[in-house]
């Protein structure tokens, strides 16, 4: 059994790079959905304010708890396929940082 430094190194940079990229445009899109739905929920407030529609805050925070435990499984699932080399999840993390 040979030990390939030069293919081990090529490895590293492709997960590095994939991670620094996957997690630059995570960021970015998860950007953008918040200021979407921040937008929404402010419109719907502002609505209810003017007495055009009634808001069940309760139901709406339920809401809000169900589709971020959703969120938090999928990440984890998504975390679980993907190749659990240190560079993706280190370039995942600088990535995301910049972005």
């Amino acid at each position: 059994m040979e030990f390939s430094l030069g293919g081990m190194m090529g490895d590293v940079g492709v997960g590095g790079v994939a991670g620094f990229i996957t997690g630059y445009a995570l960021k970015k899109f998860m950007k953008i959905v918040m200021t979407i739905i921040g937008a929404y929920i402010l419109s719907l407030f502002w609505l209810q304010q003017k007495g055009v529609i009634t808001i069940d805050t309760q139901k709406l925070f339920n809401l809000a708890e169900s589709a971020t435990s959703q969120t938090v499984s999928l990440v984890q699932k998504a975390v679980g396929l993907l190749p659990g080399t240190g560079a993706f999840i280190a370039g995942f993390y600088l990535g995301f940082q910049k972005g």
